[in-house]
């Protein structure tokens, strides 16, 4: 590329830019116009640049939008302790619920050496083999809910319902041999 087109590239590149200001322009005057922009919401609202810049403005937007409730991790210990009985009831085995405890424990241990952030930490561990056989006895006392109310829906189907007619091939075995 000689040193004349390299210089006629880079005026034809300026006057592309330029050409396409002036299009992008015209392009939201007659949106304008339009009123393509009438009704959009905030219109008429200042915006709220505040006073100074802060580097973590979209994630406060974020959490303010979404209504993420971020806690310190005492707290946050605290509300999964509190919730912690029904997170096991709907796990399935023995090793689950014990893995989950540990790992429970885990977290609440090594919060207890890390530098106070927030509120105190009153969380305290749970024993893994008290909890299992908590677990053990709700899910026992849950199950035999559930199969006496599956009885009693049988029962009341059972009942509810006509007798049944017998089928051709259940009453063929009971006619007597003379019958034929």
């Amino acid at each position: 590329m000689t040193p004349r087109s390299r210089a006629e590239s880079r005026a034809a590149a300026r006057a592309r830019i330029a050409q396409q200001h002036t299009w992008v322009d015209l392009q939201v005057q007659q949106a304008m116009e339009r009123g393509d922009f009438d009704d959009l919401p905030g219109a008429g609202k200042p915006l709220n640049l505040g006073d100074t810049h802060d580097p973590d403005w979209w994630i406060k937007k974020l959490v303010e939008r979404e209504n993420v409730a971020v806690l310190p991790p005492s707290l946050a210990l605290r509300k999964e302790d509190a919730e912690l009985d029904d997170v096991l009831d709907k796990l399935q085995t023995e090793s689950e619920v014990r893995r989950h405890v540990t790992d429970f424990n885990e977290r609440v241990v090594a919060a207890r050496y890390r530098l106070p952030s927030g509120p105190p930490l009153v969380t305290m561990p749970r024993d893994v083999d008290e909890t299992v056989a908590a677990w053990q006895e709700r899910r026992t006392t849950r199950l035999a809910e559930q199969r006496a109310k599956a009885r009693a829906a049988l029962t009341e189907q059972r009942e509810g319902s006509p007798q049944r007619k017998r089928r051709w091939w259940s009453r063929r075995g009971r006619e007597s041999p003379g019958a034929r």
